[in-house]
């Protein structure tokens, strides 16, 4: 194996940003479920002259999942590895955004843990939804971070939590958390750091939904009572992830970052 290669599974606005920040003199793996797009984003990053390929992944499939980490192995070090993939509440029912923004994360944590390299690093991006939904109990925390990947959709308690698609994706989010807490210790075997960042509303696509559906009037308003009182940008979460990946957060794994303008601690504590 030579080079240095950086997984990103999902090529929405936030992977293609992440992709331009950390693919120079990198091979970028760029994975997605939908091939059509996958291959026009492949086909840009080459046009500006970064080293890319695309693979096809479905990350609600094990097999799929650990084909993907297997392929990037082959084409040298798998140094970086970002998850962006999922969906959103204005854009799937329940049952496919558990099987996306929960499962997947959790079997992208699995196959990439037996492949990164040494002084490896890696991000899930979560939502600021995770901070923002009641707290877990201790016990369902628990069983969120630890039970084996291909029993978490049959845990007995999703369907009480999860019973809308806002309630399943917040419930995904906080799973998201504790699934890489649990995750940072199977990657420190390998002397590699996960960990995850919290966006708050991020003027890509899928933030773009968010704002023209139902709970558009309550973002925006959480937007306005902000500390930074904007959108946030793909750039922003590309500037937290390469801070997560690099030397500077060396002692850093485990934990989840929020970057969301400050929108949580805004409701959260507001002024008195």
């Amino acid at each position: 194996m030579t080079g240095s290669v950086v997984v990103i599974v999902g090529s929405g606005g936030m992977g293609m940003a992440i992709a331009r920040r950390q693919g120079g003199g990198r091979t970028i793996v760029l994975a997605d479920v939908d091939e059509t797009h996958l291959e026009a984003d492949v086909a840009t990053l080459t046009g500006e002259g970064f080293d890319a390929v695309g693979r096809a992944v479905d990350v609600g499939s094990p097999e799929s999942v650990t084909a993907l980490a297997e392929f990037a192995e082959s084409l040298g070090s798998v140094d970086q590895v970002i998850h962006t993939a999922g969906l959103s509440p204005v854009q799937a029912p329940v049952n496919a955004i558990l099987r996306v923004d929960l499962l997947g994360v959790a079997l992208s944590l699995d196959a990439f843990g037996a492949v990164i390299a040494q002084h490896g690093a890696g991000v899930v991006i979560a939502s600021m939804a995770g901070h923002l939904y009641p707290p877990l109990t201790a016990e369902h925390a628990a069983a969120l971070a630890n039970t084996p990947s291909g029993d978490l959709l049959s845990l007995d308690f999703l369907p009480d939590l999860a019973r809308e698609p806002g309630s399943a994706y917040a419930i995904a989010k906080q799973a998201n958390h504790v699934r890489v807490r649990a995750a940072s210790h199977v990657w420190g075997a390998r002397g590699a750091r996960v960990n995850s960042i919290s966006p708050g509303v991020i003027a890509t696509s899928m933030g773009q939904a968010e704002l023209a559906g139902d709970s558009g009037d309550a973002m925006r308003a959480m937007i306005a009572m902000s500390g930074t009182g904007r959108l946030g940008t793909a750039t922003d979460i590309a500037d937290a992830t390469a801070f997560l990946l690099g030397p500077a957060a060396s002692f850093i794994t485990g934990i989840d970052l929020l970057v969301d303008g400050g929108a949580v601690a805004a409701i959260t504590t507001p002024p008195g």
